[in-house]
């Protein structure tokens, strides 16, 4: 009846690829925002850039800020919206903190790039702000993950909770519960 294919490897081998698809999907959404947000930056520095005659980090500071406002509300809303929402000031001031860690992290690069090899042309600044905000977009990962969008402590509980009410119906299951760790 199936008892064969659910032996004592079966939970904890879930628990492994639970995990990761849970990884997975987040690093899929954070993408997806994050690529939105990589258009945004990109546009606006292109049309700053060229509309306003503005230096140009100054313009790419000014897109950031923007991709940092857009980003935050398809993080909050969208990426993890089933995180933490408690101490929303908290997590505000945390990710502009971050958000200007990021910053300067970006725009860093392209500020060497600039004003450091003298590399200016239109195709040049886009080049290294995209490598900017993609070496930025490493430490904004591990940061809001780690720091701001915070999980929810019971989280995992609830989860094991829910998987032991599952195996409920399975006498076999329960017989392995009761005994514990092998």
């Amino acid at each position: 009846m199936g008892s064969a294919s659910s032996g004592p490897q079966a939970g904890p081998r879930s628990a492994v690829r639970r995990r990761f698809d849970l990884l997975f999907r987040e690093v899929a959404k954070f993408g997806a925002v994050g690529g939105a947000g990589l258009l945004v930056n990109l546009i606006v520095f292109n049309l700053v850039r060229h509309l306003t005659g503005l230096q140009v980090v100054r313009a790419s500071v000014i897109a950031t800020v923007v991709s940092i406002v857009f980003n935050y509300v398809g993080f909050r809303y969208f990426t993890y919206r089933d995180r933490d929402r408690g101490g929303r000031t908290k997590e505000l001031t945390l990710f502009l903190l971050f958000s200007v860690v990021g910053l300067f992290i970006e725009n860093g690069v392209l500020y060497a790039a600039t004003y450091g090899f003298g590399w200016d042309s239109p195709l040049q600044s886009n080049v290294f702000k995209f490598l900017g905000i993609g070496v930025a977009t490493l430490f904004r990962f591990w940061s809001y993950r780690t720091w701001v969008f915070r999980a929810l402590p019971a989280r995992e509980a609830v989860a094991s909770a829910e998987s032991f009410l599952d195996e409920d119906a399975d006498p076999e299951a329960m017989n392995r519960y009761a005994r514990g760790p092998a």
